[in-house]
């Protein structure tokens, strides 16, 4: 750790070692992702209810799957699907924020920040969601079926670091 502590104090607020630590620290927020996806739905796979309409839109039976599944009931997909994804991926992304305001911008934020940031990774983890369910319901027929959990939410990462580093960079915890 002694080598980074010398990169942070040499490079401290340039932009490149921000990006760089900012990605170290999605590094532990994917494991703590990961560690989620895979351990919440063993909580959550009993839940039956359906998704309100609003999200029935969105969370589409016919497009996530490819014939019957245990997480649609009454053409509905269910919470019980979509908990997993959305709580590992809330929970993983709220430690990051912390994280990213202490060591990596060592800023301070506040509260109307903390706010729009949760609003902003609600939506943003909709589509996550969305697009971690579209995924891994299609590798779920393929030889990567074991792996799909794993590497939805990885995609899902992805999106999210492309939109949460600039926020957070440039918004949330820029040097006044």
């Amino acid at each position: 750790m002694g080598f980074v502590r010398k990169l942070d104090t040499r490079y401290g607020d340039n932009a490149i070692w921000q990006f760089v630590k900012f990605n170290l620290v999605s590094t532990s927020v994917t494991a703590v992702q990961l560690a989620l996806a895979n351990l919440l739905p063993f909580l959550f796979d009993g839940v039956t209810k359906p998704l309100p309409v609003f999200l029935q839109k969105i969370f589409d039976p016919a497009v996530l799957f490819d014939g019957p599944s245990p997480y649609v009931v009454n053409g509905a997909v269910t919470w019980g699907y979509v908990l997993p994804f959305f709580l590992s991926n809330f929970l993983a992304n709220v430690y990051g924020y912390y994280m990213n305001m202490k060591t990596t911008f060592r800023g301070s934020g506040s509260r109307a920040g903390l706010t729009a940031y949760l609003v902003i990774l609600t939506a943003l983890i909709l589509f996550s969601t969305w697009l971690q369910g579209y995924l891994n319901a299609k590798l779920a027929v393929t030889p990567l079926a074991l792996w799909g959990r794993t590497i939805a939410a990885m995609a899902a990462g992805l999106v999210q670091v492309a939109v949460l580093f600039p926020l957070e960079k440039f918004v949330l915890f820029r040097k006044k």
